[in-house]
């Protein structure tokens, strides 16, 4: 009587959809549940209904439903959220750290976009129907940032465990569910098994042997062929640009600055590279990125730190750390509000300039930054200071960078002399259009 059963809901359920206009793409993930169904011990006959087996370790209705929106139809099981004991059980391995993939964008500012629309629609497709055809998919949930009000939610989705055990230690945790009910996730694929080839394939000429990076700012999603998920630094690279518009958008404002962190002062740093290996001592993270908002400030990214929660309190001061050797700033100043978002929006570093101290891949203009960067300075009435870590050719640390802030005479910022202030002015008329009058020298 049970097969009977089954076999009549089978045989409804195939001509219902045939008479429906359920889309072709579903249809390989109804035959899944139904494949799951008939094979189930827990189907049971009661009188005239049939009920449908419980969910079970890498079966969920829900999550198939979910990956299927994103184009990815579960072949067999789809495992969510696994601890990495038990990814290794499923075969997961560390990754020796890869450096060097090619990127490919469309929608990051201050380049032109490498990979079209049509293109990246053609490789997103090629990557989905790849994972379809896999076994077992790998999902794990979390965010860029640790302030659930002002983060990013991302879903990763991998054909391998490796790759989820590599990124997961990358993302933030975030609450169940949260990302499900999120109202604009990031999507990464991280498509190990895919061949390279599929570069060449939809336009974008040979990528190598191990991989390529893709993002689509328009889509909030991020492929990673091959072997780039081992990219750590080209993948923290793109998440936070895809991440910036999310983040901005729910009132936090994201920085390429670092954290110092010393009993209880939380100090902002802007800096240039090469100094930031000198301030390790007082280091929240080595890697470039926060988010600022009316809850403290945390790391885009988990650190070696991470307890569960790295939110921080509202910043007891921000440092400039700018590098001039021609003795025209002196060692430490103090700034105004409009003169930290100049200083800040200039960047300079002996000799060049870098807006907003990012040299990453941005999605959000530099003076808009500025504004927002003015405004929150304002509204906590946070101190501002411009710290010369090129004056005298001797290595600041952070300790040194707390004792230069922490002095009670620090004088208001006033050039030595020369003919810096015209060089900034000259730069950044020629990039901006329109600076505000508060934002001044």
């Amino acid at each position: 009587m049970r097969n009977l059963i089954l076999k009549r809901f089978i045989e409804t359920t195939s001509s219902s959809l045939s008479r429906s206009s359920t889309s072709r793409s579903t249809l390989p993930f109804l035959l899944s549940s139904r494949r799951n169904a008939v094979s189930s011990p827990l189907v049971e006959e009661e009188g005239e209904k049939v009920v449908f087996p419980r969910e079970s370790p890498g079966f969920s209705y829900g999550l198939n439903w979910a990956l299927a929106g994103k184009g990815v139809i579960v072949k067999d099981k789809a495992f969510q959220n696994l601890k990495s004991s038990e990814l290794q059980q499923k075969g997961a391995t560390i990754s020796e750290s890869l450096s060097g993939f090619p990127v490919h964008a469309r929608g990051i500012l201050g380049g032109a976009s490498t990979i079209s629309k049509a293109q990246y629609s053609k490789l997103l497709k090629q990557v989905t129907t790849h994972m379809s055809s896999v076994s077992d998919i790998f999902v794990h949930d979390g965010a860029i940032g640790s302030s659930p009000k002002f983060d990013a939610k991302v879903r990763l989705i991998s054909d391998s465990p490796s790759a989820v055990l590599t990124l997961s230690n990358v993302l933030s945790e975030t609450p169940a569910r949260a990302v499900s009910h999120d109202s604009c996730p990031l999507t990464v694929y991280a498509a190990t098994s895919i061949s390279v080839a599929v570069g060449d394939a939809v336009g974008l000429g040979a990528q190598g042997s191990n991989g390529f990076i893709a993002a689509d700012v328009e889509r909030s999603s991020l492929i990673l062929c091959g072997k780039a998920f081992a990219d750590i630094n080209g993948t923290k690279e793109a998440l936070s640009a895809l991440s910036g518009p999310v983040i901005s958008a729910r009132g936090g404002l994201p920085l390429s600055a670092r954290l110092l962190a010393s009993g209880d002062s939380v100090i902002l740093l802007f800096a240039p590279e090469n100094a930031i290996q000198n301030c390790a001592d007082l280091l929240v993270s080595a890697d470039a990125g926060v988010v600022l908002s009316p809850q403290g400030v945390a790391p885009l990214f988990q650190t070696k730190k991470s307890s569960g929660d790295d939110l921080y309190k509202i910043p007891s001061a921000v440092i400039l750390a700018t590098s001039d050797s021609s003795g025209s700033i002196p060692l430490v100043a103090k700034l105004s509000p409009g003169q930290a978002a100049y200083q800040f929006l200039a960047g300079y570093q002996n000799g060049e300039f870098v807006p907003a101290y990012a040299k990453g891949p941005s999605c959000i203009d530099a003076l808009d930054l500025a504004k927002a960067f003015l405004s929150k300075l304002k509204e906590h009435q946070i101190p501002t200071f411009l710290v010369n870590i090129g004056e005298g050719g001797k290595s600041v640390t952070g300790k040194d960078l707390l004792k230069l802030v922490g002095s009670a005479k620090v004088a208001p910022f006033e050039l030595k002399g020369g003919d810096l202030q015209g060089k900034y002015n000259t730069f950044l008329s020629g990039k901006f259009q329109e600076i505000p009058e508060e934002l001044s020298f």
